[in-house]
């Protein structure tokens, strides 16, 4: 409960529009189920029916939606708009190009295209499609819009897209201070300098392609992934190039197992996918409500309370769809081989020596796991 005094207060900031408090708090008004900047131009509601939060990822936990005037959710974004262009400010520890050997990992990839150093993505905004060019020049990343120029709403979503897309809220100048004289990540830091651990924004999506991957071989996984978008998702052609969006939810939950057995995938696997879109679609499962509180240990325990995932998906769905560098998916085969690889070692280390060596990683473990991942694929 908010304390009157500070309720009061912060209102009368509000009603002065004063900037210099954008950040620090947000308004969000009950009638409209929206949130606010304290300096957005915005019809003010009255007193009781504002209440007021610290962080936007609150807000959002609350069920209150941005406001499109403002984009109070973009506050943090380091971003210039051209209209038909963005620009996004990246920092020091950055490399476009070694992203891109992540993204380009998988001929069978079908969310995205890499091409000759330019990432090509569709996202979608009130129901109309956005299709994304993206290129790195001088410690920027240039997203110009391929196909009409999108509303200024759409225009902030997407560079807050880009930007969590890319991690881009995480400072991994620690991570590479703390760990350059560690005798594993030491070298793959020298190795992959600027690799960002790319992020499935979608929990949906990350828990799906997880779901996929348990207990297969990459390539089939990308495999079932490109056969479950094209017969589901939503498709736009431009140039004669087809782009996908990842399907939703709430049209998932009503598909019959049947139909995804077709595709090769597992019964279990459907019965799965299917439940976590119910859950999805329901609110039983929210994707804003399970990272608030930032809590690596809860969210395990919530997520793996799910059926169909165990630990290993619900560490790779952390560390693939939220802020927390905890997750370490202990049992992943990838990870085994780029240690024995590293390690020069006859066999697959054990779980429990992965677990000293995890000791000396507490804080990066999910940016040890990605850049052990990247070894891989030299």
């Amino acid at each position: 409960m908010e304390h009157k005094f500070y309720h009061n207060e912060m209102y009368r900031i509000m009603k002065n529009r004063d900037s210099s408090y954008d950040g620090y708090f947000f308004m969000c008004n009950k009638l409209t189920q929206t949130y606010c900047l304290i300096s957005c131009e915005a019809t003010l509601p009255k007193t009781e029916n504002v209440e007021f939060v610290q962080t936007y990822a609150e807000a959002d936990a609350k069920g209150f939606q941005p406001c499109k005037l403002c984009n109070p959710n973009v506050f943090h974004v380091k971003w210039v708009d051209y209209v038909d262009t963005i620009e996004i400010e990246v920092p020091e520890e950055f490399d476009f190009t070694e992203c891109l050997v992540f993204l380009k990992r998988s001929e069978e990839e079908c969310l995205h295209k890499v091409v000759q150093n330019k990432l090509f993505k569709l996202l979608k905004f009130d129901q109309k499609f956005v299709l994304l060019e993206i290129s790195s020049v001088n410690r920027k990343m240039i997203i110009t819009f391929l196909k009409g120029i999108p509303t200024h709403w759409m225009r902030a979503q997407t560079a807050k897209y880009i930007w969590d897309m890319f991690d881009l809220d995480t400072e991994l100048a620690p991570f590479y201070s703390s760990l350059k004289k560690d005798p594993i990540m030491g070298q793959l830091i020298k190795d992959y300098y600027g690799l960002r651990l790319i992020k499935i924004n979608d929990l949906f999506e990350a828990l799906c392609w997880s779901i996929l991957g348990q207990q297969i071989n990459l390539r089939f996984a990308y495999t079932l992934k490109k056969r479950f978008v094209q017969a589901y998702g939503e498709k736009f052609t431009y140039k004669d190039e087809d782009y996908w969006i990842f399907p939703k939810a709430n049209h998932i939950c009503e598909i019959p197992i049947e139909d995804l057995k077709e595709m090769q995938i597992s019964t279990r696997k459907a019965e799965y996918i299917v439940g976590v879109a119910k859950k999805i679609t329901d609110g039983t499962l929210n994707q804003k409500q399970l990272g608030f509180e930032n809590n690596y240990n809860k969210m395990v325990d919530q997520l793996t309370s799910i059926r169909g995932v165990g630990k290993w998906t619900a560490d790779y769905t952390i560390m693939k769809c939220y802020s927390i560098n905890s997750a370490f998916p202990i049992a992943d085969v990838g990870i085994h081989n780029a240690l024995k690889a590293i390690l020069a070692l006859n066999q697959k280390p054990s779980i429990d020596e992965i677990k000293v060596l995890v000791k000396q990683w507490t804080g990066w473990e999910s940016y040890a796991a990605f850049y052990l991942w990247r070894s891989l694929y030299d």
